[in-house]
């Protein structure tokens, strides 16, 4: 290892002291690559290292987490997106890599760009006019990614000059695109919308994870403590049950999740968990067919638990909307196709002219070709008319834009409020023996004493 001539010799043993070490076995486990990894404890380790798995697009099937006070250890039980073993040697050589490196770098780099962020108030058309703007003063769009969750919409997008293929410099264009962004959010009626530009002087060429961002613009756009109506109408009415509870004893509280497994779940709530400061010290992670149950034992950054009912609810609302944040509402739409200027100004309008509502994308660009994804529904938030999709599907290309991960479908109804109740009390019910479960495993572990 080459050291930087300004550490000494203190410092270089203090780096091999709390660099990670990892144990990738493909043998312990019949259906799944168990990974451990063992570090020094620093706030936000866990999620480095479930950023590194979910990013690769690995599935997280089981996972113990748990903490001496001055070391961490955290086994996972991962597949790949098809529910194998991970036999890849050069995804298994970088997932080594990158957990054991003494100075991770978790950030994006985005050197020869310019990041653009924008919550506010969603509404049908607005993403379409987004990329408009950035078409008429002459941005190629490199990466972005969009998620709407209760009527709000926080988006990260990457930009360079079309003609120069360098960052935006010129402050008198940044100001005019922030004007023309910030007018844009303001004709929904709402004046509560935010743009920001980011050079790269400002950040020094690298902004944060961009999953993790977003969750950050989300929560700072308080779209947790959006109301909900009782009568609304939900996705599959799989709404996460989140519960709080003190384990007073040890001192610590205790967060548990059920809810329909996906990829990032993990991520999401432990993203979350970490942003709001508090240190998960043990956790177990369990998956039953498309059920996924995870308990979290956190305290705050002091050593203390949760120590009021505002708290403990705020939580489980931060959580609850973390979760549903991702959720992947609408029909999955796969665009690959050359890329060239005012590409997605002219997809996304497609989709407006033809009554569709992207809920979530993701925007990408390798070599000549836009890689791109789109969550779609009609103007209602109802599954999308086919005969729509097949009119936008004729205009941009049949063979560009494909139908994905197409299901049975899932039917948009109302859910009552009684019922929602019945559902968390039931859920509630089981969360003694669901902890009970959890503490045995902790005690057969070695990560707790009886």
């Amino acid at each position: 290892m080459e050291w930087p001539a300004c550490l000494d010799e203190y410092e270089k043993l203090v780096i091999r002291m709390n660099t990670p070490r990892v144990v990738i076995d493909n043998a312990a486990c019949p259906t799944a690559t168990v990974v451990q990894v063992d570090s020094g404890r620093k706030h936000g380790v866990l999620l480095e290292a479930v950023q590194v798995l979910t990013d690769l697009n690995l599935s997280i099937k089981k996972g113990y987490i748990s903490s001496d006070g001055r070391w961490f250890m955290d086994v996972f039980h991962v597949t790949d997106q098809y529910g194998c073993k991970l036999t890849d040697d050069s995804v298994l050589s970088y997932i080594e890599q990158s957990l054991g490196s003494w100075n991770p770098t978790r950030s994006q780099s985005f050197e020869g760009l310019t990041a653009i962020e924008l919550t506010g108030s969603d509404r049908p058309g607005l993403l379409s006019e987004v990329f408009a703007v950035l078409t008429d003063f002459e941005c190629n769009v490199v990466d972005a990614c969009v998620w709407t969750h209760k009527g709000r919409i926080a988006c990260v997008v990457l930009i360079k000059d079309e003609s120069s293929g360098s960052p935006i410099e010129d402050a008198k264009k940044i100001d005019m695109i922030e004007c023309r962004l910030s007018h844009l959010l303001s004709l929904g009626g709402q004046n509560d919308g935010r743009v920001s530009i980011i050079g790269m002087p400002a950040l020094g060429g690298s902004i944060s994870h961009a999953d993790r961002r977003l969750h950050q613009m989300m929560f700072e756009d308080f779209d947790f403590d959006c109301a909900d109506d009782s009568e609304a109408i939900a996705f599959d009415t799989d709404v996460p049950c989140v519960s709080v509870q003190d384990w007073a004893e040890r001192g610590y509280s205790i967060v548990t999740v059920q809810c329909r497994d996906r990829r990032k779940l993990l991520f999401d709530v432990v993203c979350t968990l970490t942003d709001l400061d508090y240190v998960i010290s043990h956790g177990t992670l369990d998956t039953t067919d498309d059920r996924a149950h995870e308990e979290f034992y956190i305290r705050h950054m002091n050593g203390s638990p949760i120590s009021s009912e505002a708290e403990r609810q705020r939580v489980v609302r931060c959580v609850q909307a973390a979760i549903e944040r991702r959720g992947s509402e609408g029909l999955r739409l796969e665009l690959c196709i050359l890329d060239r200027p005012g590409l997605l100004s002219d997809v996304t309008r497609t989709f407006r002219e033809n009554g569709l509502l992207v809920t979530r994308a993701e925007v990408s660009t390798k070599d000549d070709m836009a890689c791109n994804v789109f969550y779609v529904t009609d103007m209602a938030g109802q599954p999308a008319d086919p005969r729509s999709v097949d009119s936008v599907r004729q205009k941009i290309g049949e063979s560009c834009l494909v139908i994905k991960e197409e299901t049975s479908p899932r039917l948009f109804r109302k859910v009552a409020k009684q019922s929602m109740e019945e559902q968390n009390n039931g859920v509630a019910a089981g969360l003694f023996h669901l902890g009970s479960f959890v503490k045995r495993n902790l005690y057969s572990l070695g990560l707790i004493k009886s």
